[in-house]
């Protein structure tokens, strides 16, 4: 099957990529949100980039939709109406950002195209209206158990810190970095120990490629999951693939995600500050918890797992068999 998509969501895409078909990503020569092309990933043969006005061209069976502006961009690019005259699945990877839980999907009236959310905690909180949905859980190419824990301090990955804020738990952080040394790996975080006003326990470790970052946060005691609302970071569940502990806020899909015995799991900070002693003072629990963290992650979020939800969906969209349309939601 020739996939057409757009280069998004990097973290995602490494494991979509991974599958039985061909994927074909715009490319343009700045490189900006509608043409990252491959962004220099170590991806497999099957991974394509294609100039935009080329893809007339290319015999396109699915276009895999990932922002509403998508729908009218492959239209103008293609000739031809994602879901109508062009099998289309939308992806959601984002949990709502406005009125919640009321806010409405921008598909929610569309039931020519599926929607597909990445967390079951998406899925409770859009209002997807009368569009088909299913939720494909994440996949993670495994990294490998990494861990050695060697330094007793905290790595996190959270990319613009300072401009989120509230939403990654940023001013969390400095509760945490009391009780040991906060690394914070992530896209625009110069400067964050001084707005936290704790230069010295809280540092900006930098944007790395892929494998360093998966090295150096195995270094790391424990991994450290603040974020107040998210869909579920990538990270969190790499870190956990790298037999780490994690200490996560039990808020979105972290709570269906880690077991409290992979590390630990509240809303209460306190509680997580005590575990995260716990962790510090003693490795061998540390090395213990991580081991648990990555036999749970490798059975729920395993790659093969999810191409082959995937490919079940991809399949199901290239059939003709109208697709029947979900109920309207209460009062509308």
């Amino acid at each position: 099957m020739n996939i057409l998509l757009w280069h998004v969501h990097g973290g995602w895409t490494d494991a979509f990529v991974r599958g039985s078909h061909d994927y074909w990503l715009p490319s343009t020569p700045d490189h900006g949100p509608w043409g990252l092309g491959r962004a220099g990933r170590d991806w497999p043969r099957t991974v394509h980039e294609i100039a935009p006005e080329q893809l007339r061209d290319l015999d396109v069976d699915l276009v895999l939709l990932q922002r509403p502006a998508e729908i009218a961009r492959a239209e103008a690019l293609l000739g031809r109406r994602p879901g109508r005259d062009l099998p289309a699945v939308y992806l959601e990877h984002n949990t709502p950002r406005d009125d919640v839980p009321n806010t409405r999907h921008p598909l929610a009236e569309r039931t020519d195209i599926p929607l597909v959310h990445v967390t079951y905690f998406n899925e409770l909180f859009w209002d997807s209206g009368r569009a088909p949905t299913t939720v494909i859980e994440h996949g993670i190419v495994d990294p490998g158990a990494l861990y050695t824990g060697a330094q007793a301090r905290f790595g996190a990955v959270i990319n613009e810190p300072l401009r989120r804020w509230r939403v990654t738990g940023t001013d969390l952080l400095p509760r945490f970095a009391e009780l040991a040394p906060v690394d914070v790996f992530g896209i625009n975080g110069a400067g964050l120990g001084s707005a936290l006003r704790m230069p010295g326990r809280v540092r900006h470790a930098g944007d790395l490629p892929t494998h360093r970052l998966h090295s150096d946060l195995a270094e790391h005691r424990v991994y450290l999951h603040p974020f107040r609302w998210t869909s579920l970071g990538l990270a969190l569940l790499e870190a956990m693939h790298l037999a780490m502990p994690v200490l996560a806020l039990a808020s979105t899909e972290a709570i269906r995600a880690v077991p409290p015995e992979a590390g630990g799991i509240s809303t209460d900070v306190d509680e997580l500050r005590r575990t995260a002693r716990v962790l510090l003072n003693d490795p061998d629990e540390a090395r213990h918890r991580g081991r648990l963290a990555r036999s749970t992650v490798l059975e729920r979020y395993g790659l093969d797992r999810f191409l082959a939800r995937w490919d079940a969906v991809l399949a199901g969209s290239l059939d003709p068999t109208p697709r029947p349309a979900r109920a309207h939601s209460p009062g509308r």
